[in-house]
């Protein structure tokens, strides 16, 4: 199981994701942990992602993106992102490397 916390900034709300593989091939199960109400509803229709179609589609055809634009009102939101990095990395697809951004004055 791979797991990424999230701190979304402004907003206040963290939330932890947790991506776990099925026992059909390819597939995982998502699941995130958060106070935030849109993320909770976009993760409702993710139960479920296909790695390779995940990982490697587009952002206008990728199933994350598709799901954050309909339940989300914050374009920036690092939690679509950060879903795909965890999906990743529990397929095999990458290694658990940090992310940061920081700005700079």
């Amino acid at each position: 199981m791979t797991k990424l916390d999230v701190n979304s900034g402004a907003c206040g709300f963290c939330s932890r994701i947790s991506v776990e593989k099925t026992e059909q091939k390819g597939k995982l199960h998502l699941h995130i942990e958060t106070d935030c109400e849109m993320v909770k509803r976009m993760a409702t229709e993710l139960a479920v992602l296909d790695s390779m179609a995940t990982a490697f589609t587009h952002f206008l055809n990728n199933p994350v993106y598709k799901a954050a634009a309909m339940n989300l009102k914050h374009v920036a939101c690092p939690v679509p992102g950060a879903i795909i990095k965890a999906l990743e990395v529990e397929a095999g697809f990458a290694v658990p490397k940090e992310i940061t951004m920081k700005f700079k004055k």
